[in-house]
């Protein structure tokens, strides 16, 4: 069944399951919470904002935008979805597809930023290009890319801890991946918010001779004790199985810290 809406368009009403995915759509995250809200609205009063869909090169329907409405449709038991049908090639798919996440907010800066590389990668725009179809400055094009400079992992960590893009720049300043690891994790031990990491990473960073010297006269030896155990599981933390042993007699305490090569040190 079709019919078409007061702008022309094509209305149709396609089986759930006769709708392919968009390969093109940024968002990899959704939130469960909302998606349920969603399936209870559509349980009680139906799709109200019909699907954008377009016809693929194996004749199929591809979605263009609406997937949170296609999941919750069919959570909630649908077997038919409005949709409207428009002519367009994949470019244009995943541009619209980018372009309502990023309108909507829908997206995390790691997401807007891979949708953002897949434009210029897989269709070769330039970031001018990109900046001025998604109406974005070229430098806010170039500072979300810089933010895929992070590992998959630590991109992991940083959007599952529900960190903040601000977060995510601070760490960019330190180069060493290594370092990188070790910093998120004090971060994450402390809860620095994001001016406090800015503060953090600004210390890390400062010249030696420029950072505060503690002249501190230090008379437990137990304080030395403690921020060996401290860099100790600082390592852990980061994944190196690093091992320490004491043994101690009346004139010193002695300590050994067997820390295993990486294989890039190797």
């Amino acid at each position: 069944m079709f019919k078409r809406d007061k702008d022309k368009k094509m209305l149709l009403q396609i089986g759930v399951e006769q709708i392919r995915e968009n390969p093109n759509q940024p968002r990899r995250i959704f939130d469960d919470a909302k998606l349920s809200e969603l399936t209870k609205s559509i349980q009680q009063y139906g799709v109200l904002q019909p699907l954008c869909i377009r016809l693929n090169g194996k004749n199929e329907y591809e979605l263009i935008s609406g997937e949170r409405r296609l999941r919750a449709a069919k959570a909630a038991g649908l077997r038919t979805v409005p949709c409207i049908l428009q002519n367009i090639d994949s470019q244009n798919s995943c541009l619209i597809a980018l372009i309502e996440n990023l309108q909507r907010e829908d997206l995390s800066f790691f997401e807007q930023a891979k949708g953002i590389e897949r434009l210029i990668t897989d269709y070769g725009m330039t970031q001018q290009e990109a900046a001025q179809k998604l109406s974005l400055s070229q430098s806010a094009v170039a500072n979300k890319l810089r933010l895929l400079r992070l590992s998959p992992n630590m991109q992991e960590r940083i959007e599952n801890l529900k960190l903040t893009e601000r977060h995510a720049r601070a760490l960019l300043r330190i180069c060493s991946e290594y370092q990188r690891e070790i910093a998120l994790n004090e971060i994450i031990v402390k809860g620095y918010n994001a001016a406090e990491t800015d503060a953090y990473i600004d210390r890390l960073l400062a010249p030696e001779e420029t950072k505060p010297v503690n002249k501190m006269v230090v008379k437990d030896v137990r304080l030395f004790v403690n921020s060996i155990n401290k860099a100790i599981n600082v390592m852990k933390i980061s994944g190196i199985d690093a091992k320490s042993e004491r043994s101690e007699t009346e004139k010193y305490i002695k300590y050994t810290v067997i820390i295993p090569k990486r294989k890039c040190d190797a």
